[in-house]
């Protein structure tokens, strides 16, 4: 499996060093990062071409936000299926009706007595197959969000294994928990006290956390479910 990594600026005078400097830090090689300086418009890129072109079926690709990839909305869906059916990315869809609990702070001293409300789980035969697969060969299991994070972590086995299934979970992850099938997760930036911001801290580490917010907070990102996010490797 190969890693790279993807940026662009709509123009020369833009400055890419931010947008670089993410894709260092979660471990992309410089050779295998691809420039573009141009509208996103199209992906008439001469770096993403290349760059597309070189991509394999299980290799790894990071883009530092959706925009980066470009601005034209259906062009960015005909990219997603090129990546996904093409290249050989596979996406797993889960179930979770989220309850009131997870939204609920956590106000008790000890973290083990706080209850969380029932949540009802689906995850299909075809999702199961997915995400055992991607196990199997080495791969990576990414999370989008902490919800489906809590799905596949309710279903899984000991040896993070899945099958096809429903039921209703009270799953309440925080630091200490040892997750038995996610690897990574994209999430958004939670509210304190939150039990969402608990699972963040099991999977991340309190003080990576911590510096995460505090650069969101200097930085002026979008707080909670519709603002911007975060990915944990």
């Amino acid at each position: 499996m190969n890693i790279y990594g993807y940026i662009r600026v709509s123009s020369r005078d833009q400055n890419e060093d931010r947008q670089l400097l993410s894709l260092k830090q979660i471990g992309v090689l410089e050779k295998n990062i691809y420039l573009d300086k141009q509208s996103g418009r199209d992906f008439n890129r001469p770096q993403y071409r290349k760059m597309a072109r070189k991509l394999k079926k299980d290799d790894l690709l990071y883009i530092k936000s959706i925009d980066r990839l470009g601005r034209n909305y259906e062009e960015i869906l005909e990219q997603w299926r090129v990546l996904t059916k093409e290249k050989g990315v596979d996406i797993a869809r889960v179930t979770l009706h989220v309850g009131l609990g997870t939204f609920r702070p956590v106000k008790v001293d000890d973290v083990e007595n706080h209850h969380m409300h029932s949540e009802f789980y689906m995850i299909n035969e075809e999702a199961a197959e997915k995400i055992n697969h991607a196990k199997d060969r080495g791969g990576r299991v990414i999370c989008v969000g902490t919800t489906s994070c809590r799905t596949i972590e309710s279903a899984a086995d000991e040896n993070g294994r899945l099958k096809a299934c429903s039921g209703w979970t009270e799953i309440f992850i925080y630091p200490g928990y040892r997750f038995k099938t996610l690897d990574c997760l994209i999430t958004n930036f939670h509210l304190p006290e939150s039990t969402l911001i608990m699972l963040v801290s099991a999977l991340a580490g309190k003080e990576h956390v911590m510096a995460a917010y505090e650069e969101a907070v200097k930085e002026r990102y979008r707080f909670f479910s519709f603002g911007d996010a975060m990915l944990i490797l």
